[in-house]
């Protein structure tokens, strides 16, 4: 009888312990982590020899809400970088009251040449789930509470940053001559890249392929191109990863090894820079993070070795 009370303790000890460092984790990754924004910092020597460098900003899943004072006040401080080039590649806002607190976000860097793209929350707010729904590839359906996705284009856009959904664009950057090509969210099945394939001039120095969600159709599509960096989103990082930061899931097929920050993509005999962005935020209904904290990325093109 002692043996088995003793046993009984023991496993009674054992589920407080464990229950404790549940909640205990649980409120490091809603309260702590989810808010320890961070800027990620990269040099990519991809442009031509000889060419200056120069700064692209790289948003992505800012899921902003009304009343997110102090992720409005971090994405503020940002236009301290200066930034030579923008590039917000989806799920600006998770609310359809959210527009104005995006728009004091993003103000300061109002002039700032850029383009974007579009996610599917960006159509649609996002509704309750399942807390450990992001362990599988979600589909989406329209929602009962539609976003107003014309007034972030045309917020967007007073911002002097061009749409650059199924449209090839070419811009002036200290120097570079630049084309981009964007495309749709493939995981709403909008992604039409083929509409911005074709060949590009002579005097083009990079090719940027951006999108919200890296599928591998995407990936594929935009490396055949020619685009030699290609720049999304949509994975938040796989939102809650390993210690060693190792995602369990992407939202879509690309592999786990690539849930964020830069990476290649292989196809045929070609190959692009790929650049997956964590974001900043997350779902209302999924608000934690877990070795994986919310991110912005400043990338520094740098020129490439004569």
């Amino acid at each position: 009888m002692g043996t088995a009370r003793t046993l009984i303790r023991g496993a009674l000890a054992t589920a407080t312990v464990l229950i404790g460092g549940a909640v205990l984790t649980g409120a490091y990754a809603n309260l702590i982590e989810r808010q320890a924004y961070r800027l990620r910092r990269i040099d990519l020597p991809i442009l031509p020899p000889g060419r200056p460098d120069w700064r692209l900003l790289h948003l992505s899943d800012l899921h902003i809400m009304p009343r997110q004072a102090r992720k409005v006040a971090w994405l503020r401080r940002l236009a301290d970088l200066r930034p030579d080039f923008i590039v917000n590649t989806g799920d600006s806002f998770a609310h359809p009251k959210a527009l104005p607190a995006l728009a004091q976000a993003l103000a300061p860097l109002a002039g700032v040449p850029g383009v974007f793209v579009t996610g599917s929350n960006d159509f649609y707010a996002p509704g309750p789930t399942n807390p450990f729904a992001y362990l599988r590839e979600r589909s989406i359906t329209p929602k009962a509470v539609p976003l107003p996705i014309s007034g972030l284009r045309a917020l967007l856009e007073s911002y002097g940053w061009a749409n650059a959904e199924e449209q090839a664009l070419a811009f002036d950057l200290a120097g570079s001559r630049v084309e981009v090509k964007g495309c749709g969210d493939a995981h709403i099945n909008r992604d039409y890249y083929n509409i911005a394939a074709g060949p590009v001039g002579d005097d083009v120095d990079l090719v940027i392929g951006v999108t919200h969600a890296p599928y591998r159709r995407v990936l594929d599509a935009m490396v055949a191109d020619g685009c030699g960096l290609i720049l999304a989103g949509h994975t938040h990082g796989g939102q809650v990863c390993l210690p060693s930061g190792r995602a369990l899931t992407t939202n879509c097929d690309l592999p786990t090894e690539q849930a964020s920050g830069l990476s290649e993509w292989h196809y045929g005999t070609q190959t692009a820079f790929l650049h997956v962005s964590a974001g900043l935020g997350t779902s209302p209904y999924a608000p934690y993070r877990l070795c994986c904290p919310p991110e912005v990325t400043l990338l520094t093109l740098t020129a490439r070795a004569a």
